[in-house]
Formats: C-alpha cells, sequence, structure tokens
C-alpha cells in the first residue's frame, strides 16, 4: 500500500532532487517512482504514484505538502462562497502528466501485474480543505456539516464531481483498479457518514469502471458495514480489526484487502513473519484475499524485510 512510500532509498535519492508534486507532474519521475517497488519487491501490483490532494490542484487550491505535517491549504474552503469559487474540469485539463504516467507504467508492466489508481475519499479531501491541515478532531469539518449542511453537500458535490472523472479517465487510460483511499473517516459517526458521506463515496467508486477497493482507516465493524454498502469491489481493512472479523462484517462476497500492521515490521523478523502468517490463516484461502498493509509502508522500514515479506506471501500461497 502506498509502496512507493519514503523507505526506497532509490526513491529518496529522487526526493532530493525534486518535490513530491514535480514527480506526481512528471510523467517519466511518476513512471519511475510507481515501478520502483515492483522491480525492488516483486509485487502483484504497481500503485499509481500520486496524492489525494492531486485532484483539487486542478480545482484552483493551493497545496503544500510540509514535511512533518502533511497537505497544508493556502485558503481553507469552509464557506459558500469558498466553495463557488473551486471549478470542476475535465482530467486532460489539470492530470494530463498523470494521465501519460499511467499509460508508461501500463506499457513497461507486465500483463499479469495489475496497476492500481489512488483517489482520496471525498470526506478525507474535504477535511484537509475545511480545516486548511491535517487533523486529529475534524471540529471545523464536524461544524461545517452540522451547521451549515447545505455548504457541506456543496462541497461534496464538486468533490464527488472531479474525483469521478478522474477516476474514470484513470480507468480508461490503462489503471486495472481503483483504490478509494477515505483516511480519515474513522473521525465520523455511523449516522454521520451514512448523511454526509455515502452518497459521495458511491458516486466515485460506481463511475471508475474498473474494480473498486474501498478503504478506510480507524473503522469500526459498524462503520465498515456501511463503508461496504457504498461499493467497492474489494474493501481494504486496516491493523484494528482481525481480517476474519472483518469477512464476517462485509460479507464472504466481498474481496478483502489487508492488513498487516505496518510496525510489526520494524521489529525482529520472527515477529513480523508470525504477524503475517496469521493474516494468512485467518484468510483461511477464501478466494478474493489481496494480502497487504493496514496502511502505508513506514519510512523507517527496511526495504529488504519488505521483500522478504512478499516472498513469504507468494510461497505461503503456492504451498495451498
Amino acid at each position: 500500500m502506498r509502496q512507493a512510500g519514503r523507505s526506497l532509498p532509490e526513491y529518496r535519492a529522487l526526493r532530493e532532487r525534486h518535490g513530491f508534486f514535480e514527480i506526481a507532474g512528471t510523467p517519466e519521475l511518476c513512471a519511475e517512482v510507481t515501478l520502483q517497488p515492483v522491480r525492488r519487491h516483486g509485487v502483484d501490483a504497481a500503485v499509481l504514484f500520486a496524492d489525494i490532494m492531486s485532484p483539487v490542484l486542478g480545482m484552483g487550491v493551493e497545496v503544500e505538502l510540509v514535511e512533518g505535517v502533511g497537505p497544508v491549504v493556502g485558503e481553507r474552503i469552509d464557506s459558500a462562497a469558498a466553495v463557488e469559487q473551486l471549478r470542476v474540469s475535465e482530467p486532460e485539463e489539470w492530470a494530463a502528466p498523470i494521465l501519460e504516467a499511467v499509460r508508461l507504467v501500463r506499457g513497461e508492466l507486465e500483463p499479469d501485474r495489475a496497476l492500481v489508481g489512488f483517489c482520496g475519499g471525498p470526506f478525507t479531501v474535504a477535511g484537509y480543505l475545511v480545516e486548511g491541515r491535517p487533523s486529529r478532531d475534524f471540529v471545523r469539518t464536524k461544524t461545517l456539516m452540522y451547521r451549515e449542511p447545505e455548504t457541506w453537500h456543496a462541497l461534496m458535490e464538486r468533490l464527488t464531481e472531479q474525483f469521478a472523472r478522474y477516476v474514470a479517465a484513470t480507468a480508461a487510460t490503462g489503471a486495472d483498479a481503483i483504490q478509494l483511499f477515505d483516511s480519515w473517516v474513522g473521525a465520523l459517526s455511523v449516522s454521520d457518514y451514512r448523511e454526509f458521506v455515502a452518497p459521495y463515496s458511491a458516486r466515485v467508486l460506481g463511475a471508475a469502471g474498473v474494480p473498486t477497493i474501498h478503504f478506510g482507516t480507524g473503522t469500526t465493524t459498524q462503520l465498515l458495514a456501511e463503508m461496504a454498502a457504498a461499493g467497492g469491489s474489494a474493501v481494504g481493512v486496516d491493523w484494528r480489526i482481525s481480517l476474519d472479523d472483518a469477512w464476517t462484517v462485509v460479507g464472504e462476497e466481498r474481496a478483502i484487502q489487508g492488513n498487516l500492521e505496518p510496525a510489526v515490521l520494524l521489529g525482529p523478523w520472527e515477529r513480523a513473519e508470525w504477524a503475517a502468517l496469521d493474516v494468512l490463516r485467518r484468510a483461511a484461502g477464501r478466494p478474493g484475499h489481496v494480502f497487504n498493509l493496514g496502511h502505508g509502508v513506514l519510512p523507517q522500514t527496511d526495504p529488504d524485510v519488505l521483500t522478504r515479506l512478499a516472498e513469504l506471501v507468494r510461497s505461503y500461497g503456492h504451498a495451498a
């Protein structure tokens, strides 16, 4: 998950010379970073190097990625007037470099390796816009939802339209699947998710036209069930819930992605191996399990451990 993630020395070497959005906006660099983990770890899919804030750059929002903080927005979008200023545009107008990177990656990947496109969930991105930067409690965001629901829904409508066009274009250009990454959805109650978020996530997922992965963090079993109901060919789960319990919640007919605790890879290999095998045992040979981390690769992770993990999972599958 987010494999290029900060752990690879070859990625860090590029970041010393190029900014994040410069890499994401330069097709050759974006393709190179997307392919680096596939070459290094031999994984079954490449995850497109992009940021969940990329689509709002095309809406006229100024975003800076601050080291140690995350996305910081130039001017917060917290009023009806500010929402009105957001422009929805065709992906070809702002995402041409990203789409070209998709073509380059798809041209280099073997046919049996997938390319996974990447898009932020409307709620998570809206939270960054309203708060102005990452937040733990999302007080400003929830205040807008409760006090000015019309403004909230107008914001979500615009983001959803922008994102739906983006994922459709990414898939049409060559992505085999789309992951909707709702990083902060766990901050919501079930009823708030159902009222303020679910319809918009469902529309983005439905627009892709290819298999989709619906992922959130900090989700309770009840919220996970609501996310599954909103859509997604597969449901991604973080490490806070066991894989078998998650499968019971979302239904046996749905694929599951997950869910090794990323931090366990910082410990001794014996512990990481035990944890990975526990995930696989909980999958119990069900069809549709996409083994993955329960969130992004931590920057301190030794790349050799990731390679060893990929080899372990692959050998387990052959043994079965």
